[in-house]
């Protein structure tokens, strides 16, 4: 079971998962850092490079904060490669008080998806906010850009560029232009484009390089994330931090 919906408070989406039968957990790389609550605390996801596996207790609900790319460094309070492909307790990054407060209160709350976003429209507000260039950059990259015409039209230039996009995002704007790429291949193989369709609208030489991109960053091929395969994994694949199911 998975669903989702546009946060009314905060830069993102909050969503909502559950494993039925204790299947494997998979969450594909999107730009993105997440407030998680497991039902006891608060976690923070840090954006991935490749797939994240975890098994999931049977009936083990989920509900986080899928901040839009940029967007978590302002929540979180520490530049987003500090915790690129981890999963670390809220109290590792945020005073123990505050982050106690809000596992209470997600604890408590008939949605707790409600108290995460909250809590980060409040970091948001009490803080610098998002870099606006780094905004713009993610928009670009997007929507296909190339790193070098992201930092012309930034101008930013590609040293600026990269380590500005390395605090924002967890990695440089090349790395987090493939992830999006990515994110938008899969979205439009779920939505039933064959996939040489798929290649070549999303920006791959052919589909032999959308196939060797989607197997490094996903771990198995693009039919199964899609399932239009009956091979022996089957595991669930709600995202982590695209707005698309992943």
């Amino acid at each position: 079971m998975y669903r989702e919906r546009d946060s009314t408070a905060a830069d993102g989406v909050v969503w909502t998962g559950a494993a039925e039968n204790g299947e494997p957990h998979r969450v594909v790389p999107d730009g993105c850092m997440d407030l998680v609550w497991d039902g006891s605390r608060v976690l923070v996801a840090g954006p991935d490079t490749a797939a994240h596996f975890s098994d999931w207790e049977p009936g083990q609900v989920f509900v986080g904060l899928r901040l839009s790319p940029g967007a978590g460094p302002a929540v979180v309070g520490v530049p987003a490669d500090e915790l690129r492909d981890l999963r670390v307790p809220l109290e590792d990054v945020w005073a123990s008080g505050e982050a106690r407060r809000l596992g209470e209160q997600a604890g408590l709350a008939a949605d707790p998806g409600v108290s995460l976003e909250r809590a980060a429209a409040r970091r948001t507000a009490a803080g610098t906010g998002g870099d606006p260039a780094m905004r713009q950059a993610a928009a670009l990259l997007a929507a296909g850009a190339s790193a070098a015409d992201v930092a012309e039209e930034t101008g930013l230039g590609p040293r600026r560029l990269h380590r500005r996009s390395t605090a924002a995002f967890g990695y440089g704007p090349r790395t987090l232009g493939r992830i999006l790429r990515f994110d938008r291949a899969l979205a439009a193989a779920r939505a039933g484009t064959p996939f040489a369709e798929v290649a070549a609208a999303t920006g791959y030489a052919d589909q032999a390089h959308l196939a060797r991109e989607v197997k490094a960053l996903a771990g198995d091929p693009l039919s199964v994330l899609v399932g239009h395969s009956s091979g022996a994994n089957n595991s669930i694949q709600w995202p982590s931090g695209s707005h698309t199911t992943a």
